[in-house]
């Protein structure tokens, strides 16, 4: 399939997904990027300004995020529409693909552990690389196992992950990309 054929669908943020969609852009790939009004993006290309409407459609319990992840997140509209914002963005991939710290529970590290683990409520194929760990980690529904480089197999595919992207994240993007899309 060509790679025209392909929709990154993320968030816009810096770090990680400003890298996604840098890369799907090079590679001819679509992109949809989720957000809402006053939420500061880098990404712009496909833009998708999602409603209040829309966002409450995604309505979750912070405490139960909370509760979910062991950690506090606080109850401010802003962190509510993002953690809307990304249901959405994990709810339009068929595959997830995240760039952050997997921590010893199991969950992700900061905001992007809520799009991974919605992404295992979904049962949608999740693998993550773990900037601490150096390496691909697929979720097999139970843990996280180490893996090669996966391949994006998908047309519609997410990429998300942490505002804080190393040298060794940045390279992992391109890595799948480029073994992806050779």
């Amino acid at each position: 399939m060509p790679t025209s054929e392909y929709t990154l669908f993320s968030g816009g943020a810096q770090g990680a997904e400003t890298e996604f969609g840098r890369l799907a852009e090079q590679y001819g790939i679509q992109e949809v990027t989720y957000t809402f009004e006053g939420h500061k993006i880098e990404r712009t290309r496909g833009l998708r300004v999602l409603t209040p409407e829309e966002l409450m459609r995604k309505d979750v319990s912070l405490s139960y995020v909370s509760k979910l992840l062991n950690r506090t997140f606080t109850n401010a509209p802003m962190m509510r529409s993002i953690l809307q914002t990304v249901m959405y963005q994990i709810e339009s991939g068929y595959e997830i693909f995240v760039v952050g710290t997997i921590m010893e529970d199991g969950t992700v590290k900061g905001g992007t552990g809520w799009g991974t683990e919605f992404a295992k409520i979904c049962n949608k194929p999740l693998y993550c690389f773990g900037q601490v760990r150096n390496s691909w980690h697929k979720w097999t529904g139970e843990i996280w196992e180490r893996c090669e480089t996966p391949t994006i197999t998908s047309h519609h595919f997410c990429g998300t992950g942490t505002r804080f992207l190393e040298d060794n994240g940045r390279q992992a993007i391109a890595d799948l990309f480029a073994k992806s899309f050779k």
